[in-house]
């Protein structure tokens, strides 16, 4: 970090922001300020091992957070996080920005309405090829922290990647993943962590599921997407054409659903919820993306902000987006797949808080 580029930043933003050297400084001076002028909440967007410590001191000011995944490097600093957080009693989300399309709520709503039956099956996955070859040694930063165990902690693609498919798993079907049998690898040689994360696993309904990712995949960008097949019908959906859900029944021709395009009581689909319904905010053929995704976390999660402010009723309860007890999985989840890797691949399970 680069104090000098802080100020600088905040000297040229487009409207007055106040700068600082350093979080230790932003903490010190809102400590001293009075709860009306302090800052909303904090937005952490720092490699994986400058997570923690920011984290806590906002929770120790009661201040809300809004952290970047995964929530920390390792399994024990996350449960330290979660135990804070529920002790100040502050809203706390996790930034899986994946999940503020509306089509993921829509595919949450579709899958546990029952519309495909009982979730069987599950291929949850996120595909990237910028890592094919060793751009750390170039001076890539990103690529530079991303493979460093010390800073992107014991699993570098599952930690970075992997944990949005496991994410868009666990909000569309409601369901966790209770044990897994992992392979984690490092196609790059001379790399220390790994580029490709494979993952068995059962669900806490007996379904299986398959999370996988990669960063060494030449030819996809930011290819996250999912599979989910029912007793009774199947749903596929991708990152990477985020306004389109497919739905397959058995016996039924296949149909595609678009954001803006959906009524209630469509005669497929049952009662669609009114708010669901009216949620896009812009026609369809106008396509939202990536950071509309973005836009609506950070709506949904400040309305628990201001609802926490105001001393009202507040729940960061998952439905919108993800919590710190949806972070702290993701990193149980990652404990359990280096586990079981160390292992040849047996069976692990995935500890609960």
């Amino acid at each position: 970090p680069d104090p000098e580029i802080a100020m600088n930043e905040a000297d040229n933003w487009p409207y007055p922001v106040k700068g600082y050297t350093s979080y230790d400084e932003l903490f010190a001076d809102q400590a001293n300020l009075p709860e009306e002028e302090r800052v909303d909440y904090v937005l952490i967007v720092t490699p994986n091992f400058v997570h923690f410590d920011p984290a806590m001191k906002a929770l120790e000011l009661d201040l809300p957070v809004m952290c970047e995944k995964p929530l920390t490097v390792d399994l024990e600093q996350a449960d330290q996080l979660v135990a804070k957080a529920k002790e100040k009693n502050v809203p706390f989300a996790v930034a899986h920005t994946y999940l503020g399309h509306w089509s993921s709520w829509f595919s949450r709503f579709i899958v546990q309405s029952g519309l495909l039956g009982e979730v069987r099956w599950v291929d949850s996955y996120y595909l990237q090829g910028w890592l094919a070859d060793k751009l750390e040694d170039t001076g890539q930063m990103q690529a530079e922290w991303r493979t460093d165990p010390k800073k992107a902690g014991g699993s570098g693609c599952g930690g970075d990647i992997g944990t949005h498919a496991l994410m868009q798993l666990r909000f569309v079907t409601g369901l966790d993943v209770e044990r897994v049998s992992a392979r984690l690898e490092k196609f790059v040689p001379g790399r220390p962590i790994d580029d490709h994360f494979t993952i068995y696993g059962e669900m806490s309904n007996g379904g299986k599921c398959l999370v996988r990712a990669s960063q060494i995949c030449i030819g996809h960008k930011n290819d996250l997407g999912i599979m989910i097949a029912g007793t009774k019908g199947a749903l596929k959906w991708r990152q990477e054409d985020p306004e389109r859900i497919t739905i397959l029944l058995d016996g039924q021709p296949d149909r595609d659903y678009w954001r803006g395009a959906v009524s209630a009581n469509d005669g497929f689909l049952g009662d669609v919820p009114e708010w669901l319904i009216d949620e896009p905010t812009i026609p369809c053929g106008h396509g939202e993306a990536f950071h509309d995704a973005y836009a609506r976390l950070h709506r949904e999660f400040e309305k628990d902000v201001r609802a926490y402010q105001s001393g009202d009723e507040w729940s960061c309860d998952g439905s919108k987006y993800a919590n710190i007890d949806d972070g702290r999985m993701g990193l149980a989840f990652i404990d359990a797949c280096l586990k079981s890797d160390e292992a040849d691949g047996a069976w692990e399970a995935v500890t609960k808080g």
